[in-house]
């Protein structure tokens, strides 16, 4: 089964794309969305890290997309800039999720759990 997404272009006429012609795309960290957010507020990653009380390298990583924002660094953002938590949480979980659905071996393992279930179910 094929899925297809509308779209309308500037000159208002509409285009199909079937899913096997969508070109992939590089996930997002929420690394790289804090690096742009810093940088629009002239925040260095040093100011940032030592107005949250945490080392300069743990945030590095985040940065970075090496870390995962966890659950408090998601709070300790919300409280030092006021974006929520769960804006942080749901961008990090978004990104798993898109990192997940790109391995072979899962992939490969969510297709036989499908054909167990369509069996039984």
């Amino acid at each position: 089964r094929q899925m297809c997404i509308r779209d309308r272009d500037m000159e208002t006429q509409n285009r199909v794309y079937r899913s096997d012609n969508l070109a992939l795309f590089e996930p997002t960290h929420p690394g790289e969305v804090l690096k742009e957010e810093l940088e629009a507020r002239s925040i260095t990653q040093k100011k940032f890290a030592q107005m949250l009380d945490v080392h300069y390298t743990f945030l590095n990583n985040i940065v970075k997309g090496k870390r995962p924002v966890s659950t408090d660094m998601a709070l300790m953002q919300e409280s030092a800039r006021g974006i929520e938590a769960t804006f942080w949480i749901n961008l990090q979980t978004c990104y798993n999720v898109q990192l997940a659905r790109r391995d072979q071996r899962l992939a490969e393992r969510l297709s036989e759990i499908r054909k167990i279930c369509a069996s039984i179910l």
